[in-house]
């Protein structure tokens, strides 16, 4: 894991640099200060390269004369007054990209630059938790890594002229990264390893964190009828689990209802009898990053003791197709007593959230649920893998969630919802059906998941299949599990429900 430490600005002497350059090639005083030391070559270099000092633009100069630097890296931060904390995340995000492991060692030096927005202990604490993310590799599976293939980085220490400030502002944000790490390396495990019961395992961990965690095995769920869960989880030799956890951050506020959270935490998705195409199934181990985020932002909150009471809840299967697997045609009833029509085996997810989600009504009795799924590719084709796609049924609560989202680039879409699109899942045997057809499928997704939610509760169904997981690098994380939820979630109880 990559240790990040805060010391007073200054020019070390020796291992890597990364200085931030303003926009139009503007150095700060210790860039000015270098420069004039190395004989312009900041400048110069800046100019062959045409490196102006926008956003995330970085610029490697090696082993620079007249130093004993390794390297040297210039960091772009854009308009000095338009930067904030995303502009900071990034800094530290390119910083570790960078140094792409060649370094064991680095200084990462916030600049002073005129007219900066941030205060300079939030800027170095926000470069801090973006070198921190970007650092993450999961290399445990494997065994024949040459050095030149591994991490070397090991401590990156950011270099501010408001020590105390970064430090202070740093803490909660390792917690959070904590969190997000957590939540990657659940999505990237793969499904001989985890599984319903290792993830189950996984969540009660967080007890040593001060979480309550409790854990539903197959026959409790079914003393409570949950048949659309455990329906899914009937063509799995895994048996299912449903795990609670509850983080009591504010006892000022004990008899106040929680916020609730609920992920799907289907740990590897075949489909079922409705098989998927052999080629990409690999991936869908990532068919829990609902779950995964649940859990990491549970940890985020207690790890950095949010002042704030919420309860996360994941349902946890696999989806199988053997000889015991539900089929196509049959019928369920749910813990709500509402009964469903199983068109596709694979449409899975929103069966185990229907139960889930009830539960923690009838259970925790929420000020709001907001429940995030892997759930549709239909949510692909319409956002790509740049949102999430939103689904309410309050607007307050909406636009809650995508402030926090855009302040820290989970960023999210709002869709519709309406009587036309629930009339698309009637079925004529049932309640519903688990599927509406081609058109409008993650709409109708989110129709078939409102019908769980209790009059008067305000929800949000957050779809994340094309956010979890990505194909390549971004700034602040490789190609791979994104962990996407968990910042999001956190700003979330952050800006909205945690006591002063």
């Amino acid at each position: 894991m990559l240790k990040i430490a805060f010391a007073t600005a200054a020019i070390p002497s020796q291992n890597a640099l990364l200085l931030t350059v303003a926009d139009q090639k503007k150095l700060g005083e210790f860039g000015a200060k270098l420069d004039r030391k190395l004989n312009g070559i900041l400048k110069r270099a800046m100019e062959a390269a045409h490196f102006t000092g926008a956003p995330s633009q970085t610029l490697t100069i090696m082993a620079p004369a007249k130093t004993r630097l390794s390297r040297l890296v210039l960091v772009g931060i854009g308009d000095p007054a338009k930067a904030d904390a995303a502009t900071f995340t990034h800094v530290g995000g390119g910083a570790a990209a960078a140094l792409n492991g060649k370094d064991a060692q680095a200084t990462l030096l916030i600049d002073g630059h005129k007219g900066l927005a941030l205060s300079a202990g939030e800027a170095a604490a926000q470069a801090g938790l973006g070198a921190r993310l970007r650092s993450y590799r999961f290399d445990k599976y494997h065994t024949k890594l040459k050095p030149e293939q591994k991490s070397a980085l090991r401590s990156l220490t950011v270099a501010t002229n408001d020590v105390a400030g970064a430090r202070a502002a740093y803490a909660p944000l390792d917690k959070i990264a904590d969190g997000v790490f957590l939540a990657r390396d659940l999505v990237t495990e793969p499904a001989n390893i985890l599984y319903p019961e290792t993830l189950a395992q996984a969540a009660r961990g967080l007890k040593a964190l001060g979480v309550k965690v409790d854990v539903l095995d197959e026959k409790a769920m079914k003393k409570l009828g949950m048949g659309a869960l455990l329906g899914v989880a009937q063509g799995s030799i895994r048996p299912p689990y449903l795990v609670t956890m509850q983080w009591l951050g504010d006892p000022k506020a004990k008899n106040k209802a929680p916020v609730c959270f609920v992920g799907k935490g289907v740990t590897f998705d075949t489909g079922g009898i409705s098989l998927k195409p052999g080629p990409g199934m690999e991936e869908m181990k990532f068919d829990m990053g609902g779950a995964a985020a649940v859990i990491g932002a549970m940890a985020a909150l207690a790890g950095r003791k949010a002042k704030a009471n919420v309860v996360g809840v994941v349902g946890l299967v696999e989806n199988m197709p053997d000889g015991n697997a539900q089929r196509p045609g049959d019928v369920v009833t749910t813990m709500s007593g509402q009964t469903v029509e199983i068109l596709n085996t694979d449409a899975e997810g929103r069966l185990v959230l229907s139960d889930a989600m009830w539960y923690a009504q009838e259970t925790f009795k929420p000020r709001c649920v907001i429940d995030l799924a892997t759930l549709t590719g239909a949510i692909i084709i319409a956002l790509a893998h740049e949102h999430a796609g939103l689904f309410s049924n309050d607007d307050t609560l909406s636009r809650q969630l995508i402030a926090a989202g855009k302040s820290v680039e989970e960023t999210l879409w709002r869709f519709p919802l309406g009587t036309a699109y629930d009339k698309m899942i009637e079925s004529p045997i049932a309640d519903m059906k688990n599927i509406g057809g081609r058109e409008g499928g993650s709409i109708t997704a989110a129709q078939f998941l409102q019908r769980f939610i209790k009059k008067g509760t305000p929800w949000a169904h957050l779809d994340i299949a094309g956010t979890a997981w990505q194909h390549k690098d971004k700034p602040l994380s490789i190609k791979g599990a994104t962990a996407y939820g968990v910042r999001l979630l956190d700003r979330f109880v952050a800006d909205n429900f945690e006591s002063p």
